[in-house]
């Protein structure tokens, strides 16, 4: 099946003649100003005087005025598409001063007529119950694409990660258009549609991956990186369709959701306390063998094994415990 043809990028690669093009078009209507004023005032016969007075008020009224429309100007990092008659015309990309043909039109699907400061935003999900503005605002010149890198920053989402645990969870993506027909003709707003696939790929990827893992298994907490080459590959494999490129995602917040938070944080602390108690238990047997070893091998005295092991209890006791242990001085025989 081939191709659309208005999905292929036909970049003009025009000579920046646009201000030799305003000079010459100013000094004509200039001169066809004075023209009509000379066939209204001069005294010359009546054939000669309508010739005169029709070409200067043709081109001084109507071609002059139509040609400052094909006057384009092209900024760095940015592309203007152009229509003409409804047909794919072409992109000028490099910056400079153009002049194309009068009648084509800019097409930005993502720029409004009715926002006059060029700043993008959509509508969405502040939280689980309310709805409002989304966390992003994109700049949009008027009627051009930009080329510049630029960052998709949507609201933090409530998600179930692969062992069913809600968490909330945000990203950040930057991105920029790489095929302006692409962008402009294949999808109806390329913003919105990156927005949506944004949100679509993040809950594929975080459905993979548990929160936390005790393991040297893959998580969202402990493998940010690998998530975020994931989500990339993700992101990028829906966004082609619209021209875009992704340069980078990564994950910007990551909790647990408020409703499983505390018992989430109950269960963390109890996992570092035993690990703190398994460390101290490790390390109180080594310094009871240790004493028990230089004892012997110093001959202080000589314990038998219920001494021995009474030794060793009160030993643990003391290099275990929470408080500090108030001593019991034994006066008397051992036995």
């Amino acid at each position: 099946m081939n191709e659309p043809v208005y999905s292929k990028e036909k970049v003009l690669n025009r000579p920046s003649i646009g201000l030799t093009i305003l000079v010459v078009n100013v000094l004509l209507i200039l001169l066809s100003f004075a023209l009509f004023i000379f066939g209204m005032a001069a005294d010359i016969p009546g054939a000669f005087r309508a010739v005169v007075i029709t070409l200067g008020a043709l081109y001084g009224f109507i071609i002059g005025p139509i040609l400052f429309g094909g006057l384009k100007i092209i900024k760095p990092n940015e592309a203007l598409v152009l229509t003409l008659f409804g047909k794919y015309y072409g992109t000028l990309k490099k910056e400079g001063f153009y002049f194309v043909n009068p009648f084509v039109t800019a097409v930005n699907p993502a720029s409004s007529s009715d926002n006059s400061s060029g700043s993008y935003k959509l509508e969405g999900k502040t939280d689980a119950n309310k709805s409002g503005t989304t966390a992003y605002s994109i700049q949009i010149p008027k009627r051009k694409l930009s080329l510049k890198a630029m960052t998709l920053n949507n609201e933090k989402q409530k998600i179930n990660d692969s062992q069913g645990n809600p968490i909330i969870i945000g990203v950040v993506v930057i991105w920029k258009v790489v095929d302006t027909a692409k962008a402009v003709f294949d999808v109806d707003n390329y913003v919105d549609y990156l927005s949506i696939q944004c949100d679509s790929a993040l809950r594929n990827v975080v459905r993979l991956f548990p929160y936390d893992s005790d393991d040297d298994e893959k998580s969202l907490r402990g493998s940010s990186r690998e998530v975020a080459e994931d989500l990339l590959k993700e992101l990028q494999g829906k966004v082609s369709v619209a021209g875009l490129e992704i340069l980078e995602a990564r994950i910007t917040h990551l909790s647990y959701a408020p409703e499983i938070a505390a018992a989430m944080l109950q269960r963390q602390q109890a996992s570092a306390i035993i690990a703190a108690r398994q460390k101290i238990v490790e390390g109180a047997v080594g310094m009871v063998q240790m004493a028990l070893e230089q004892l012997n091998e110093s001959e202080v005295v000589n314990l038998d094994e219920e001494r021995k092991a009474s030794m060793v209890s009160n030993l643990l006791v003391v290099l275990c415990g929470n408080k500090d242990v108030q001593p019991i001085v034994n006066s008397g025989s051992l036995y």
